[in-house]
């Protein structure tokens, strides 16, 4: 499977809300394996939208299996077409963002959520989230509306920073 390459802002894409997928057939299926090996190749990357990757469907995937923040995990998570049915406890915490490499920022976000969605299956997916995970799906579905975390800081002089290497 190939991997796929990120971009990043201002790529027009990550601004432009996706497209609904209305058949999942092979080509949806195969994309989601490669959004899948995409996220997985890419370090410390928890989650990846298709529309990071070029890819105008409302698709994304998330896992943060051993993520020291998380509390709810549900492992891999690949869904086409999300909605938020529930939000509701908000926490604001620092993200970060492939498509935005160089910055993070503080963001509120849901604490508590469930999402639906589909599966690659074709079959219907709930998924309640907390925690860490709620803000990962949540962060993915922010993409395929055409935002970033950027969108949703309070203040670019107080809530954004330039984003830590490590070595």
């Amino acid at each position: 499977m190939p991997q796929l390459r990120v971009v990043q802002l201002p790529a027009p894409i990550l601004t432009t809300p996706t497209e609904v997928v209305v058949d999942i057939d092979d080509n949806v299926r195969q994309f989601c394996r490669d959004l899948v090996e995409t996220m997985y190749a890419s370090p410390a990357c928890v989650g990846l939208a298709a529309n990071q990757v070029a890819d105008p469907r409302r698709i994304f995937c998330a896992d943060i299996t051993g993520h020291a923040k998380a509390d709810s995990v549900h492992g891999l998570v690949i869904m086409i077409n999300p909605e938020i049915v529930v939000a509701r406890a908000p926490v604001t915490m620092r993200e970060g963002c492939m498509s935005v490499p160089d910055l993070t920022g503080n963001v509120t976000r849901a604490s508590e959520v469930v999402i639906r969605g589909k599966t690659p299956a074709g079959a219907t997916q709930v998924i309640e989230a907390n925690a860490f995970e709620a803000r990962c799906l949540l962060h993915e579905i922010d993409h395929l509306d055409g935002k970033t975390f950027l969108n949703r800081v309070r203040s670019f002089g107080a809530d954004v920073f330039p984003r830590k290497r490590y070595r």
